[in-house]
């Protein structure tokens, strides 16, 4: 898919515009400049273990303004639809992210699982797997393999539990979060526009530039946060772009795009 195509951008969060609660150098100079440019932006995030209250109000600090509408999160849009199908759900989450669930009565006719961190007991997982094998929907927030944590090195995310209780349920998971084609094809109605229009970037090459490309979005992966050396050959098929950081990225699609724009001159 060629980049002059793309009009708007999906941007993950943790890794692409910060890492350790600090911005990367030059995102959100990036930000601005695609801003400034008029290009649709849209945030995603797998995070599940803080509320978006909480993302958003970390982003302000580091001096990026989102209006609560342009992030969308798993924990949000599986709210959502546990409201619309008037289910009572057994929540295996990150205490942190309980407010993002405010409103619902606990119960036992869905599972909701996303990074329970040290909730991951025997006695928890084993409770979840009972009610998913008698029949609860189970919902996962996302199914990320790992996450780059604090001290700089990976550390095991909610996707291994999520394949647990799928072995052991013979259940598949409803998944929100990416790589789910429903999560990006969200975000990109938002914007108004189509996937071809689209492109993520993001430095998970399977959950962010995989799933964004199988959902028919261009994908750009940037060598920044969780990404690690030939990530991108897990792929069916490369990465549409891979750069070396967000600004790189978006100094390459506003050229891209600068470049397919007509100049309004009349060819004699």
């Amino acid at each position: 898919m060629p980049l002059s195509a793309v009009r708007g951008l999906l941007l993950d969060l943790d890794g692409v515009v910060y890492v350790g609660g600090e911005p990367l150098s030059g995102a959100l100079e990036a930000i601005a400049r695609l801003r400034a440019a008029g290009v649709p932006l849209r945030f995603v995030t797998n995070t599940t273990t803080k509320p978006r209250r909480r993302l958003i109000a970390d982003l302000a600090a580091l001096g990026l303004a989102l209006d609560p509408a342009d992030l969308f999160t798993p924990a949000i849009l599986a709210r959502d639809a546990l409201i619309a199908a008037g289910r009572k759900p057994f929540l295996l989450i990150h205490p942190d992210l309980q407010e993002d669930f405010a409103g619902l009565e606990p119960g036992e006719e869905a599972v909701v699982i996303g990074d329970a961190r040290e909730a991951f007991s025997y006695a928890n997982l084993n409770a979840a797997f009972r009610l998913i094998h008698a029949g609860a929907d189970f919902l996962a927030l996302a199914r990320n393999r790992n996450f780059l944590d604090r001290d700089q090195a990976l550390s095991l995310d909610v996707g291994g539990f999520v394949a647990a209780l799928e072995y052991a349920s013979d259940r598949t998971a409803h998944v929100f979060g990416k790589p789910s084609g429903d999560f990006f094809l969200g975000a990109v109605r938002a914007m108004g526009l189509n996937p071809a229009e689209s492109a993520m970037i993001g430095d998970d090459a399977e959950a962010d530039v995989g799933g964004a490309m199988t959902a028919g979005l261009s994908g750009v992966l940037v060598r920044t946060g969780k990404y690690r050396a030939e990530h991108e050959n897990r792929l069916a098929a490369p990465p549409t772009l891979i750069a070396d950081d967000l600004a790189q990225a978006v100094d390459l699609l506003l050229a891209q795009t600068s470049e397919s724009r007509p100049s309004g001159k009349t060819a004699r």
